[in-house]
């Protein structure tokens, strides 16, 4: 029940080495729409990531996703605990009119930064967002990936690159429900 069946879309750089990423024909301020409101999730995150580690931690949390900016952008809150602590993430979705790709932006109350967004857009109820980042020293790509086929049970994904792109690993699974 992964959905690593689903492709990751090829990376693509420009001739700086910057991701060349590109809106679908679809691609709308409404793509989210299925998330609005609360949601129970269910957890899977990898123990340890880029290190061949196959042990997996499984924890439940709550999410709560609205609307802002006229319809096109949202927010969302993350609640679950983590060893005993309670722990709280953030999640801004931003939508481009223009270029028509989302921004996606996490902070969490561990850091309280505003991480670098990952960018893309949805194709039929699946969306792939893209960004170069640096985890543990190394540069990486990461994408998070969000399929809402089943739009009463999406599943947010997120995978990290250290080979810019030639092979992904899977390191967090977001099984969502709505609660009522």
């Amino acid at each position: 029940m992964e959905n690593q069946s689903l492709e990751i879309p090829k990376v693509i750089f420009d001739e700086n080495g910057e991701l060349l990423i590109t809106a679908s024909e679809s691609s709308s301020k409404d793509d989210f729409d299925f998330f609005q409101g609360k949601s129970v999730i269910r957890n899977r995150k990898l123990k340890s990531r880029l290190t061949n580690c196959d042990e997996w931690i499984e924890f439940p949390s709550t999410q709560e996703m609205y609307k802002i900016l006229n319809g096109i952008g949202n927010i969302d809150n993350f609640l679950a605990t983590f060893d005993g602590e309670p722990f709280e993430g953030m999640t801004v979705r931003l939508f481009n009119p223009i270029t028509k790709l989302w921004s996606i932006y996490w902070s969490d109350s561990n850091t309280g930064t505003l991480d670098k967004p990952v960018v893309g857009s949805f194709e039929s109820k699946v969306g792939h967002f893209f960004s170069k980042d640096v985890f543990d020293e190394k540069p990486v790509i990461q994408v998070f990936r969000w399929d809402a086929r089943d739009e009463k049970n999406p599943v947010w994904s997120q995978a990290m690159s250290d080979d810019k792109g030639k092979t992904w690993e899977w390191n967090w699974y977001m099984y969502m429900s709505k609660s009522s």
